[in-house]
């Protein structure tokens, strides 16, 4: 009853809008070089990217804010007035935002959607077995394979904004800039870690692509999706792993309950050996808004020496001359 009830909404919503936006632009295709596009973006990630190309011309508002996990998430009421209300909508695709796949469909027929993966080649993609068939969709855990976002995110504001497509492509210049002194920081600090130290385990498999690209073993107690629930089989053979290669800890994560993780740290306790938390990883959510783990690249940061702080026995030390999350590109518009 509650779905039917939002998509009759967002028929009616998107009905109304585009008729108004058509009396207004009286044209196909209304010119938005005169004011900020409005844009609706589902995580944090994706928020932080846009803004981050769009500058001043954007007003984004993200849907998923600190610590909401984008697998469960329903849209409420509110959301689609505020989807139906904008030029544009950016979300993550490959089956991120599975219960708003039907919203989407429908609000594409009246507002622009873009899938900001759509840039990434299907070959770069991992398509674990247990997940159906689909691709895994935390591709921003490679921070390589997230800067291939950039230009399907540019792309669409310029196409939408053709003005100022001067600004889109120096902002997307610089922060992919930026993103690529982000990954050569996670690959020199994860250096730091024994090669035999190099698991990471966490309450839901979402750092696979963390993995590949920076030489860890990723194990989780919970699938790809967090629909899925870990059973007893599950913790005992991360008990066996933990024993046998004796990994000094594991991690919890901001949008993943951590009853799972207790389980795990117990039995590997009740085995004669000690495992401490090794701290809270962002996974499919930002930080508070205004602090550093708040926009992407300080997510990624923290991760990492979190990670490496942990596994390696000591806190990492931060690198001469990498500013680069305080450092806000002059050609940011």
């Amino acid at each position: 009853m509650r779905r039917a009830i939002l998509l009759a909404l967002i028929g009616v919503l998107s009905l109304a809008l585009g008729c108004e936006r058509q009396r207004n632009a009286g044209a196909p295709s209304e010119d938005l070089s005169g004011r900020k596009i409005r844009v609706v973006a589902t995580t944090g990630m994706i928020a932080d990217l846009v803004n981050e190309i769009g500058g001043g011309r954007v007003q984004v508002t993200g849907l998923m804010g600190p610590g909401v996990d984008p697998h469960l998430y329903k849209a409420s009421e509110g959301d689609v007035i505020r989807m139906a209300a904008a030029d544009v909508i950016f979300y993550n695709g490959l089956h991120l935002e599975g219960k708003m796949a039907e919203v989407f469909e429908r609000m594409g027929k009246r507002v622009r959607t873009v899938a900001v993966t759509d840039g990434i080649p299907r070959d770069r993609l991992l398509s674990p077995p247990e997940f159906k068939g689909a691709y895994d969709p935390h591709v921003w855990f490679d921070v390589s394979l997230w800067a291939k976002t950039v230009s399907q995110a540019s792309q669409a504001l310029i196409e939408m904004d053709p003005k100022h497509e001067e600004n889109y492509r120096a902002n997307a210049s610089a922060y992919l800039e930026r993103l690529s002194d982000l990954d050569g920081y996670v690959r020199r600090q994860a250096a730091r870690v024994p090669p035999r130290q190099r698991v990471l385990i966490t309450a839901h498999d979402a750092f696979n692509y963390f993995g590949r690209a920076y030489g860890f073993e990723v194990r989780g107690l919970q699938g790809i999706s967090t629909v899925a629930e870990a059973g007893t089989a599950d913790i005992q053979a991360l008990v066996r792993l933990i024993l046998a290669n004796r990994i000094p800890a594991v991690f919890i994560e901001t949008s993943v309950p951590v009853r799972y993780i207790e389980a795990l740290q117990e039995a590997v306790e009740a085995g004669g050996f000690r495992l401490r938390i090794g701290g809270s990883l962002y996974s499919d959510a930002l930080g508070d808004p205004g602090t550093k783990e708040g926009t992407y690249i300080g997510m990624v940061r923290h991760n990492i020496d979190t990670i490496v702080g942990a596994l390696a026995g000591s806190a990492p030390a931060a690198e001469p001359g990498s500013s680069f999350e305080n450092r806000r590109s002059d050609a940011r518009r």
